[in-house]
């Protein structure tokens, strides 16, 4: 579940903000990068984990870790330097921002899985680029080359759990956003639809097929058939409990020729 959140706790939360009218926040690329560089300067300065960002050009997501109840100072320090330069730059005055950011807290790794989905499939779903990789302001691209990756990122999700498997991070950001969990997205926070939504899947059915198989080994196969029907990674790991990497290493050694048991 998400929710929306007044009182701040240690954990993961999805935080959105946008132009004030929705006007345009970053108009160059040294706009985004000033901005990149203040949040990672001010994620160190506050111990704050960032796993996912996507700056679009009138808001941005960002998936984030506190470990403090500090996230509104770290907030106000970040919006109010960015709106600084920002006007200054650009020979303004005025609010930035279109009021307090939006943030709600994750406490469900399947809500997870569908934020890290949905923030990274951001310039795709704006029709931006025809690739993920092709898009410069967003974490995407540095999960694909580790070594220009900037430090406050080292210690993201997704670097935490596939380092430098580039396959299998494009298999995971690509992958397609359970409508079930997108819609309690959309309750929360008003995001519109992101691209690749499953066709209802219906966890019932899926739970099912486990149900009637208890080896390992056919389990795995039951997962390879799952994935096949359309069922993503993170719904096959939800109903088994196991992880999504998990699921993931029993596809791909699949491709491999290797049936696994995990």
């Amino acid at each position: 579940m998400i929710y929306s959140v007044i009182w701040l706790r240690a954990g993961y939360y999805h935080i959105i903000n946008r132009g004030v009218e929705q006007r345009i926040v970053f108009k160059e690329a040294e706009d985004y990068e000033y901005f990149e560089e203040l949040m990672c300067f001010y994620a160190k300065s506050y111990n704050i984990t960032l796993h996912n960002y996507c700056l679009m050009s009138n808001h941005y997501h960002l998936l984030i870790e506190i470990h403090q109840e500090n996230l509104s100072k770290f907030m106000r320090q970040l919006n109010a330097n960015y709106a600084i330069y920002f006007n200054k730059r650009y020979k303004r005055s005025g609010h930035l921002w279109q009021g307090r950011f939006q943030s709600w807290y994750v406490t469900d790794e399947a809500y997870l899985y569908t934020l890290m989905l949905y923030i990274e499939q951001n310039p795709l779903k704006a029709n931006m680029v025809k690739e993920l990789e092709e898009y410069p302001y967003s974490s995407y691209h540095y999960f694909l080359n580790t070594q220009n990756i900037p430090e406050c990122l080292k210690q993201s999700w997704i670097v935490e759990n596939y380092q430098t498997d580039v396959e299998a991070i494009k298999v995971f950001l690509n992958a397609s956003v359970d409508t079930a969990m997108l819609q309690e997205l959309k309750k929360a926070s008003g995001l519109v639809e992101a691209p690749n939504v499953d066709k209802k899947p219906d966890e019932e059915k899926l739970r099912k097929m486990f149900n009637e198989k208890q080896d390992m080994k056919e389990r795995n196969k039951q997962i390879l058939k799952a994935y096949k029907k359309g069922y993503s990674q993170h719904m096959i790991a939800k109903v088994l409990g196991i992880s999504q990497p998990a699921v993931y290493g029993v596809i791909k050694r699949s491709r491999e020729g290797v049936i696994i048991i995990i």
